[in-house]
């Protein structure tokens, strides 16, 4: 063996070949090209993206890990989602009714208690 070889096995890996799978159309209408990542959960992209959010909930883009998709302005795409994995908590980028995770609320601990502050405000 030689250091840093890769022996692949004999077969094919499915990923995500266990789990629920749904394919949902989407339309940028921005005037800007938008690329969501393999791990954001769906339902969170940016809303200049137009599909069924609410079919979205729980899933997340059905491609490899750390890859994305590139959604062009003014085209329909038929992109294929995986329902998530685990507990399903996701703290994304756009958490509204609090279902997105362990999310604190802004300027809070996940605990609930505000954090000491290192600096004084002037005045």
């Amino acid at each position: 063996m030689i250091p840093g070889e890769v022996r692949p096995g004999d077969g094919t890996l499915s990923i995500n070949a266990r789990r629920e799978k749904i394919l949902l159309a989407v339309v940028n209408e921005g005037d800007r090209p938008i690329q969501v990542g393999s791990h954001l959960h769906f339902s969170d992209a940016n809303p200049a993206l137009s599909f069924d959010r609410a079919a979205a909930r729980g899933f997340r883009l059905d491609i490899p890990s750390g890859t994305s998709v590139r959604f062009e302005p003014g085209f329909a795409v038929e992109v294929p989602l995986v329902r998530l994995g685990g507990d399903a908590r996701v703290p994304g980028i756009l958490v509204r009714d609090g279902t997105g995770g362990d999310v604190p609320e802004p300027g809070r601990r996940r605990d609930g208690r505000l954090p000491k502050r290192s600096a004084r405000r002037a005045g």
